[in-house]
Order: structure tokens, then C-alpha cells, then sequence
């Protein structure tokens, strides 16, 4: 029988928007889009690299209390408040992010609050961390025939 497993953070936007943080179904997560608000001190950090580790480590602690870990994350979603942000934010994401390199796509719309520099989203494979990975670069292949 097929689990699901919802969680809630204590956050008064969960609550206010009727959403859980992280929904598990079975071994696949979906992490809600995800600030850099501190859940110790309930502060946003300015800085642009601070925020992104802030809202990375978020969404590492709510993947760690359904059992899974930020390595187990397959694809991500970053929304960037402001265009001139995204090489910095980027940046810091890259730092964090290296050698998990889930797909990606990264957009620059309003967020919810301007405080709120960047967003995250995530989708996981609980376990996807332990699994053999092949890696394929189609940009080194050469004479490729895709015509019949």
C-alpha cells in the first residue's frame, strides 16, 4: 500500500496556505518552494549567498525528517527575485549543489515578499544518493546520424 507522508514545519504560512513544506509518496518527495528564513531565529539573511545556503538548509531539514538527504534531490526549481542576482546566487547554489546536479531550471519572477531574494524547489528520490549513476555528456558525442 502506497504511503504518504505530509510535513509540516510550524511554519504560519503552511498553516495560512493550507500546504505542506515536504509531501513523501513512497520513496518520491516534493519540497514546496522554500525561503531562507532561519526556523531558529525567524530572521532572512540579506546577503545573497547567506540566503541560499539558508534556504538550502531548509529544504536539507525537511528532507531529513522524512528520511532522506539533499543528495537524494533529482531535480530543483530556484526562483531569483532579481535578474542582477542570479550569477551570485548561482553561485552559492553551485557551491552546495556540486556533485548532487539534479535537472534544473532557474526563473527571475516576483516572489512574495522582497525580502525573499531567492527560492527554492525541490524533487526527490529517497535513496536516489545510494543509487549507481551513469553519466551521459551528448556535448562530447560526435557523429551522431539522427536522420533516417
Amino acid at each position: 500500500m502506497t504511503q504518504i507522508v505530509k510535513l509540516k514545519t510550524g511554519s504560519p504560512a503552511e498553516t495560512r496556505g493550507s500546504y505542506s513544506r515536504a509531501v513523501a509518496v513512497d520513496n518520491l518527495i516534493f519540497v514546496s518552494n522554500t525561503a531562507g528564513r532561519n526556523p531558529d531565529t525567524k530572521l532572512i539573511p540579506a546577503d545573497l549567498r547567506e540566503q541560499t545556503f539558508q534556504v538550502l538548509a531548509n529544504i536539507e531539514r525537511a528532507l531529513n525528517a522524512v528520511d532522506a538527504v539533499l543528495e537524494d534531490v533529482i531535480a530543483a526549481r530556484v526562483y531569483i527575485q532579481f535578474p542582477q542576482d542570479i550569477d551570485e546566487v548561482m553561485s552559492a547554489y553551485a557551491e552546495r549543489m556540486k556533485g548532487i546536479e539534479p535537472a534544473f531550471t532557474l526563473t527571475s519572477p516576483p516572489l512574495g515578499s522582497p525580502e525573499f531574494k531567492v527560492e527554492i524547489e525541490v524533487t526527490a528520490w529517497r535513496g536516489a544518493s545510494n543509487a549507481s549513476i551513469r553519466n551521459i555528456d551528448i556535448g562530447t558525442i560526435r557523429n551522431i546520424d539522427i536522420g533516417s
